[in-house]
């Protein structure tokens, strides 16, 4: 029952933003539309794969002394804007619809790259909260395998990236524009997540001489 709840959220949260985007289009013949979804329904499918219980129980329903809950929703909120237009530009009123295909796909490769990364991360990472909290309750200790030896924060540089690309790969200027609302989100919770793990967890300082990228190796 437990898997089942997760794919059918899962299914929910991927039908709206299905519905978004092809219902504020007013049409299902947009090839891009229908290959974006695809690679992000397949990456779920394969991110369930040999994913830790307890750490979707933890992502799903965090433990106590999380912080900033409001990420969550915030993100959601960006996307469905980004998406709704998304569908009005290049399905009714062509505002900004002028990306050309040679970037639509590889934007959408990216996009399926980030993805990927984020799985990789998860499955190193059995304390990859979806809150901001020392998981004291689960037995929190530093990870510095898998992707986590290059980078401190995969799963923000995967989110970024999707956010940059999402607009590029679907074709349209503006909802590329509308997408970018959603970065400083990402780098607030960056922020916010270093000092907390700064200050509460063992060994983090170290860690973070010994990795000194934030997310993108030689730059940040």
């Amino acid at each position: 029952m437990f898997w089942l709840r997760i794919v059918l959220g899962l299914s929910l949260f991927f039908g709206l933003f299905i519905g978004v985007v092809f219902g504020s289009a007013g049409r299902w013949d947009i090839p891009m539309f229908s290959a974006y979804f695809g690679v992000l329904v397949t990456m779920m499918l394969l991110a369930l794969i040999g994913a830790d219980r307890d750490l979707m129980k933890e992502r799903s329903k965090p433990g106590p002394g999380g912080k900033d809950y409001e990420l969550r929703w915030l993100a959601v909120a960006v996307m469905l804007a980004h998406f709704a237009v998304a569908g009005a530009d290049v399905g009714r009123y062509h505002w900004s619809d002028t990306v050309p295909f040679w970037l639509q796909v590889p934007a959408l490769l990216l996009i399926a790259v980030a993805l990927g990364f984020s799985k990789w991360a998860t499955m190193t990472n059995r304390f990859f909260s979806s809150v901001v909290r020392i998981q004291r309750d689960r037995g929190h200790q530093l990870v510095d395998t898998g992707p986590y030896a290059y980078i401190r924060h995969p799963g923000y540089a995967a989110a970024i990236t999707w956010f940059l690309m999402s607009g590029v790969a679907l074709g349209s200027w503006a909802s590329a524009g509308v997408a970018l609302l959603g970065i400083p989100l990402f780098f607030r919770r960056l922020f916010m997540e270093e000092r907390l793990l700064f200050a509460e967890l063992e060994g983090y300082r170290e860690y973070a001489e010994r990795v000194p990228w934030r997310l993108l190796p030689g730059v940040w």
